[in-house]
């Protein structure tokens, strides 16, 4: 029977990125969140002579051959396993895409999921119930894979709130955010990483920033996120609810504001892809200030882009504040087409308890 999984979006709650290294890559550092929308994966495998891969998709826009993130890491995984098997794969795609939500990054990751289930591989999922016995050698091994298909791939091993260092593939758990409303902006704006990345290398060379100065930066930031994070008193470590998420209607209140709130945070985390994607994209920095309302009594938490973009989102206290962002994107946007969409932040139990479909 085939395996159907998850693929949730992912969001940067802040992205600090250094100048370009003599490599061609840019070390940085971001707080990725996991959230509850998702696409479904559906593997279906059986072990043959050879390796043959068959990949569909309802969206006409994802690549169905070996350029898509699900095809390379079935057949890296495959390789690794040394298993040649028949692979069948479909992405029925109801992220944006290419709308920085990793959304292909997570595609793959659900394959690779789906693969192991099909082949009855004796795995332990990287739940948080899990022994580190259970999961490290399967963890390690799968972090390598990932971080061959893409930087934003190997998060998506980890799930909940989760520190990226490096390029974005060197990551580690950080102690999950309370259950939070989040609305989602989708624009119908293309956005291109390497264009937003030869950006920020001209404004780098405009302000004399070279790779050796951002270090110090980073590493305090880095440094400054886990304190941050993990920063939680004992009811801080509480969750809104008994499964770890809030139910429906249910909002954001008390103690379990801490780590959002009580420590500061939200004052001084930001995107820095934000410095040189409005200047090309005005409508984004409207759909950013729509989405903050600051000043109102629906004031988002935090709002900013997401990766380089073009998606934006909001966090909220409550259903009602995100439900009147919604709004409010309905009404004050106008000349682009803006998908938005209401969701909610995920526990890393909760990524892995409702992986499998």
């Amino acid at each position: 029977m085939p395996t159907a999984v998850r693929s949730h979006a992912k969001i940067n709650l802040g992205l600090y990125i250094g100048a370009p290294r003599s490599d061609g890559f840019h070390s940085l550092v971001t707080v990725y969140q996991t959230l509850e929308i998702h696409d479904v994966v559906t593997v279906t495998a059986r072990p043959a002579a050879t390796t043959s891969i068959r990949l569909t998709s309802n969206d006409a826009r994802v690549p169905t051959d070996e350029r898509n993130t699900a095809w390379k890491m079935a057949v890296l995984t495959l390789e690794a396993l040394q298993i040649p098997a028949e692979v069948e794969i479909h992405i029925e795609k109801r992220l944006p895409v290419q709308g920085g939500l990793g959304a292909g990054s997570a595609n793959a990751v659900a394959a690779l999921i789906g693969l192991e289930t099909e082949l009855g591989l004796p795995i332990k999922l990287r739940a948080p119930e899990a022994t580190p016995t259970e999961t490290s050698g399967w963890l390690t091994r799968n972090l390598e894979l990932a971080a061959q298909v893409g930087s934003d791939v190997p998060l998506f091993l980890i799930g909940g709130t989760i520190l990226g260092l490096d390029r974005g593939q060197q990551v580690s758990a950080l102690p999950d955010i309370e259950p939070t409303w989040c609305v989602l902006a989708a624009p119908e704006i293309g956005v291109s990483t390497p264009q937003a990345f030869r950006d920020w290398d001209a404004l780098c060379a405009a302000e004399s920033l070279t790779a050796a100065a951002s270090t110090d930066k980073l590493r305090e930031l880095s440094c400054a996120y886990a304190s941050a994070f993990r920063d939680k008193s004992p009811e801080a470590g509480q969750e809104a609810s008994s499964s770890g998420v809030l139910s429906r209607g249910e909002d954001l209140a008390g103690p379990s504001e801490s780590v959002l709130v009580r420590t500061g945070i939200l004052s001084w985390i930001q995107n820095d892809f934000e410095r040189v994607v409005f200047p090309q994209h005005p409508s984004l920095r409207a759909i950013k200030q729509t989405l903050a309302a600051t000043g109102t009594p629906e004031a988002a938490l935090h709002a900013s882009l997401s990766g380089s973009g073009s998606a934006l989102f909001g966090l909220y206290k409550s259903r009602g504040d995100a439900e009147a962002a919604e709004n409010r994107l309905q009404q004050q946007i106008q000349g682009v087409e803006v998908r938005s969409i209401i969701t909610r932040t995920l526990s890393r139990t909760e990524y892995w308890r409702h992986m499998l479909v």
